[in-house]
């Protein structure tokens, strides 16, 4: 990080005044990187279902999408208003959380939301209706907004794709490969709209990976005592539903691996550099770290 970046990050200025920064999700995998790039600010709040869990040195507020008082509350005095997706879940109950955070929002007087959704590449997934659905009202709204369309996490498909201790990766993917980004990319692109946020009201930003991974280059990266072994959709559905997942995650796991085989989830491009200011990390390293 330059001095000069490091220099903005202290302090950001809205209307000629001090502005106040919110983070929900905080105790997240990318929320607790957006607050480890946030923690030397003096006007920075991060935001939690469980305050307890938050070891960054920045005040904490209980943010709960299920409890719409935590939201009236916590977002008073709040100018920028990073709301990380409130969680997987079924349609109904993401909805619902996103429309109360921003209900409780414009209620508050937040000036602006900056807010994580999911690629356009995504709209064969399970999960992207909740997502469009929120991009939708956040448009509606009397916010001024900026929305972040996060590429999966090549944290994911490790976890997707992971070696089993005999060294097999066993998964759905096909041929099939996914321009995957690193979630530590995200969260610098997070942080600097965030602290920027005027210059970026109305945008839609694509943050895909520029780089392609597939089942046999995970493989590879694990070593040469690693194989990489294809199987079936169906196979993967009768092996997630064994595990003891939640209902809605069955489809939600399934439809992920067959958009990725099918060639949905390959596009590379985007703003992702754009926006870092450099190359982003490498999504093969970051699946293997």
């Amino acid at each position: 990080m330059t001095a000069e970046w490091s220099r903005l990050l202290k302090r950001t200025y809205l209307n000629g005044k001090t502005s106040m920064i919110l983070v929900t999700g905080a105790s997240g995998a990318l929320g607790t990187l957006v607050a480890e790039q946030l923690a030397d600010r003096d006007d920075t709040v991060l935001g939690t279902r469980d305050p307890q869990q938050i070891q960054a040195p920045l005040p904490v507020r209980r943010i709960d999408f299920d409890d719409c008082d935590t939201l009236s509350k916590g977002f008073v005095g709040v100018d920028v208003l990073l709301m990380i997706s409130a969680g997987y879940g079924e349609d109904d109950i993401v909805i619902t959380r996103h429309g109360a955070a921003i209900d409780a929002a414009e209620k508050a007087g937040v000036g602006h939301i900056v807010y994580t959704s999911l690629t356009a590449d995504g709209d064969h997934l399970p999960y992207a209706l909740p997502h469009r659905w929120t991009e939708r009202r956040l448009q509606e709204s009397s916010i001024d907004w900026t929305i972040l369309r996060n590429g999966l996490y090549a944290e994911l498909l490790a976890w997707l794709a992971a070696p089993s201790e005999d060294g097999r990766i066993t998964a759905p993917l096909g041929e099939g490969r996914l321009a995957a980004v690193a979630r530590a990319d995200l969260a610098d692109a997070a942080v600097r709209v965030a602290v920027e946020a005027p210059a970026h009201a109305g945008c839609i930003y694509e943050l895909i990976g520029e780089q392609t991974v597939g089942g046999a280059d995970l493989a590879q990266a694990h070593g040469p005592h690693v194989v990489y072994e294809p199987e079936t959709l169906a196979q993967a559905r009768a092996r997630i539903a064994a595990s003891g997942a939640e209902p809605f995650q069955v489809p939600m796991l399934v439809g992920t691996y067959s958009a990725i085989a099918a060639g949905f989830m390959s596009r590379t491009g985007g703003d992702l550099r754009q926006l870092l200011g450099c190359e982003p990390r490498s999504p093969l390293a970051a699946a293997v770290a």
